[in-house]
């Protein structure tokens, strides 16, 4: 797999939020009303690092460049809806491979944000997996998809969260568990359920140099990128 991972990885992630502090920074410049952490959130390609980390990951696994997208042609057909953009997909020889989400969350709003997120995540699988089911796709093997989330790491997001049990208990997954925990449990279902092939959760501090760490192994970067290494060379070695 690639060499110096680990490090390219950090570096990518330091890429998040210094794209997101000039973004700000730039919105506050313009004397734009939106600036502030709304104006970071809607300034885009804060991901940008991180796609191409995964991009490099994909050429040195023997995937042609010209058949990997990250930032156009990104629409693939849905069953519920027309098309939906993904963030990172390869496309060959009229097969899809692989299709990635990037996801990130940043506080002080964490709440509602959750359940937004998982909806999304779990959503965007259900359709494109039916879409494949109904043939939009064309004859090809299952593709990998990929979820990557970004989550702040500050207090906030390790501390115990109540739950609303009006007439049923929760999942006892969920009772006391961090908006950390929260994120790491949605994670692992969503690679148990094979709505996901593989999912990373990075926890990352808003800091220079930026703390890097990961709830579990199998939820890591590396990880990650191993499973989409893996999958490019099965797809080539069956073509």
């Amino acid at each position: 797999m690639l060499a110096g991972l680990e490090q390219r990885f950090q570096a990518a992630v330091q890429a998040f939020w210094d794209t997101r502090d000039r973004q700000q920074q730039a919105q506050v410049a313009a004397g734009n009303i939106d600036a502030g952490a709304r104006g970071a959130v809607t300034g885009g390609a804060q991901m940008g690092a991180l796609e191409v980390l995964l991009t490099d990951v994909l050429i040195a696994a023997g995937l042609p460049p010209s058949d990997i997208r990250a930032r156009t042609a990104l629409e693939l057909p849905g069953y519920y809806r027309p098309e939906k953009k993904w963030d990172l997909l390869v496309v060959s020889g009229g097969q899809l491979v692989l299709a990635v989400e990037f996801k990130s969350q940043v506080g002080p709003s964490f709440g509602n944000n959750f359940n937004n997120r998982a909806e999304e995540a779990i959503g965007n699988a259900e359709d494109i997996w039916a879409a494949y089911r109904e043939g939009r796709f064309g004859r090809c093997q299952p593709p990998m998809l990929g979820y990557f989330f970004l989550l702040e790491d500050c207090p906030r997001i390790h501390q115990p969260i109540g739950v609303a049990e009006p007439y049923f208990t929760v999942d006892p997954a969920f009772r006391g568990a961090s908006y950390a925990r929260r994120y790491q449990v949605l994670c692992e279902r969503l690679v148990l359920e094979r709505k996901y092939t593989t999912a990373c959760l990075t926890l990352a501090t808003r800091s220079s140099p930026t703390s890097v760490t990961f709830p579990t192994p199998s939820l890591s970067f590396r990880q990650f990128a191993a499973t989409a290494d893996a999958h490019a060379r099965a797809f080539i070695n069956s073509q």
